[in-house]
C-alpha cells in the first residue's frame, strides 16, 4: 500500500476515534473497517496478524463495555427502563440539538424518569449521576480498546 493510502486509513481511524468519544459516527466499525481494507490492500502475515489483533481487542472492550458499566449501574439500583428512556430521548436530543443533543437528551431522559420513579429529587440525581458515570466509563473502555487496536495498526504499519 502506498503511504497515501496509508494516511487516508490512519485519518478513517483518526476519524473514528472522534466517532467515540463524541458519538455521531460508529468509532469502531470505522476503525475495524479501516484496518480490514489496509489489511487486504497490503497483505501478507504482518497485515492479517495485525487486523486479527485489532479485532480480539475491539470485541474485548466491546464486550467489556456492556459488562463492567452495566454491573454497576445495576448495583446503582438503575432500572433498565431509566436507561431506555435516556437512549430515546437522547437520540430525539440528537436531531434537535446537533452533536450535544445526545447527552443532553440522555441526561434529561435518565433524570425525568428517576424523577417520576423515586420519592425524592435527590435520589433522584444520584441515580442519575450512577448512569451517566456508566456511560463515562463504557466509553472509557471502548475508547481504550480502540486505541491500543490503533497502535497494533501503527505498529503492523511500520513493520509491513
Amino acid at each position: 500500500m502506498s503511504v497515501w493510502g496509508e494516511v487516508l486509513v490512519g485519518l478513517v481511524i483518526l476519524v473514528g476515534l472522534v466517532g467515540i468519544i463524541v458519538p455521531i459516527m460508529p468509532g469502531v466499525i470505522l476503525i475495524f473497517g479501516a484496518i480490514a481494507v489496509w489489511a487486504f490492500l497490503t497483505g501478507g502475515a504482518t497485515a492479517w496478524t495485525v487486523l486479527a489483533i485489532a479485532t480480539v481487542l475491539l470485541v474485548i472492550s466491546g464486550v467489556v463495555k456492556y459488562t463492567w458499566p452495566g454491573k454497576n449501574i445495576k448495583a446503582a439500583g438503575v432500572p433498565n427502563r431509566t436507561l431506555l428512556i435516556g437512549a430515546v430521548l437522547g437520540i430525539v436530543g440528537f436531531f434537535v440539538v446537533p452533536v450535544i443533543g445526545l447527552v443532553l437528551g440522555f441526561v434529561l431522559g435518565v433524570y425525568l424518569s428517576e424523577v417520576q420513579r423515586l420519592p425524592d429529587e435527590q435520589q433522584a440525581r444520584r441515580s442519575t449521576g450512577h448512569a451517566l458515570k456508566g456511560v463515562g466509563l463504557s466509553i472509557l473502555i471502548e475508547l481504550f480498546g480502540a486505541l491500543l487496536a490503533t497502535g497494533v495498526w501503527l505498529i503492523g504499519a511500520f513493520v509491513a
